[in-house]
């Protein structure tokens, strides 16, 4: 499996709002980031699950589209715009590390 393999599984169901294909993407060990901060907002698969439930899946607008994408090494990053979370689309970057072909860790960057 390539290093972008879950990261582009977890892209597609992301706008599909698929939760269970999703968090297949993710390590169980998994720590989310939102930048600029230094201690992880989302620890754990199931505090990712619990998340994306309650914040993100159950909104109907949600979307993102991909802009680009750079692989380096065991890390992937996205420059996305994303839908249906304010009046605009909001653009972003997501930096992704590909550990045992699941993503362990991902930094979150938002204007």
């Amino acid at each position: 499996m390539s290093t972008e393999s879950p990261v582009k599984a977890q892209f597609e169901a992301y706008n599909a709002h698929d939760i269970e294909a999703f968090m297949a993407c993710f390590s169980e060990e998994f720590k989310g980031y939102r930048m600029p901060a230094e201690s992880p907002s989302t620890i754990g698969k199931e505090s990712l699950r619990e998340f994306y439930n309650n914040n993100r899946f159950n909104n109907p607008e949600l979307k993102a589209e991909l802009i680009s994408r750079i692989v380096l090494g065991n890390k992937v990053f996205d420059h996305e715009l994303i839908y249906g979370l304010s009046p605009n689309p909001l653009e972003s970057v997501a930096v992704f590390e590909v550990k045992n072909d699941l993503i362990s860790t991902a930094w979150f960057y938002f204007p």
